[in-house]
């Protein structure tokens, strides 16, 4: 049991994988440099805003 158990959650580990995969190649460049530029954006904001120590 404990090894149809393991081999289970291999199993799934996998399909999770290939999934987030899939999903990360269907960017176009365009998609992944504007959510760059987004995240920078974001960074500096907080960077900005944070308090002084």
């Amino acid at each position: 049991m404990l090894g149809l158990a393991g081999l289970a959650g291999v199993a799934a580990t996998g399909v999770v994988t290939a999934r987030a995969e899939r999903r990360r190649r269907a960017y176009t460049p365009d998609d992944v440099r504007s959510r760059l530029h987004e995240r920078v954006a974001e960074a500096a904001a907080r960077e900005r805003d944070a308090p002084a120590s």
